[in-house]
């Protein structure tokens, strides 16, 4: 049976093969839609501090009706390219609520694709209350997993994920993110031990 989410990927496949993207148009056509929704370009302030003359706005993409599936098919490429086949992990996610939608779209992805990942959401605190759980879904308890986020700027989401699923038991493998602003990231993950990922860099969204 073919599901909505597979004829929209195919929509798109088809629509950038017709614009000539014939070097990976999943990816290609992704940055077209990350240029189009989440690329703002006005003054900004980051997290690091540092002012921008532009923001991206994640979301306005993960969240996007066409853009959401093309997500979670460009990450599970980018992952088995750089040597993490599905079979090599067991879920992905990371720190609500950045990451969650790119979780949720990897999911299905594998999912359309015979495989068996899970997601799970990073709360910023554990409840204090009912299970008083700070990682939701399936156990990772001895799982190996994918930190996500969708745009990091100084890498403090995915380290404070990272910490609190090895405080739960699983081995993190690396992170993996859609946009890398190059603005200190890359340098802060991997100075702690972690390979880090990203789909798509400044100069795909032509911002470089």
């Amino acid at each position: 049976m073919i599901c909505d989410g597979d004829l929209i990927v195919e929509a798109a496949l088809a629509f950038a093969y017709d614009r000539g993207m014939t070097n990976d148009p999943r990816k290609a056509r992704l940055a077209e839609l990350v240029k189009e929704l989440a690329v703002i370009h006005q003054k900004v302030t980051l997290a690091s501090g540092k002012e921008s003359d532009f923001y991206v706005d994640m979301r306005r993409a993960t969240l996007h009706h066409e853009a959401a599936p093309l997500v979670g098919h460009v990450m599970l490429d980018m992952l088995e390219d750089n040597g993490f086949a599905p079979d090599d992990f067991d879920a992905v996610g990371g720190l609500t609520m950045g990451a969650d939608p790119v979780a949720t779209a990897i999911l299905h992805a594998a999912a359309s694709r015979g495989l068996a990942v899970d997601a799970f959401v990073v709360r910023k605190e554990a409840k204090d209350h009912g299970m008083k759980r700070q990682v939701e879904g399936p156990s990772v308890e001895g799982k190996r997993v994918i930190v996500l986020e969708d745009t990091s700027t100084t890498g403090g989401s995915p380290m404070q994920a990272a910490r609190a699923l090895e405080a739960g038991g699983a081995q993190v493998l690396a992170v993996a993110v859609i946009v890398d602003r190059d603005t200190g990231a890359r340098e802060v993950i991997e100075g702690a031990g972690y390979k880090y990922l990203n789909a798509l860099g400044l100069e795909d969204l032509g911002l470089a």
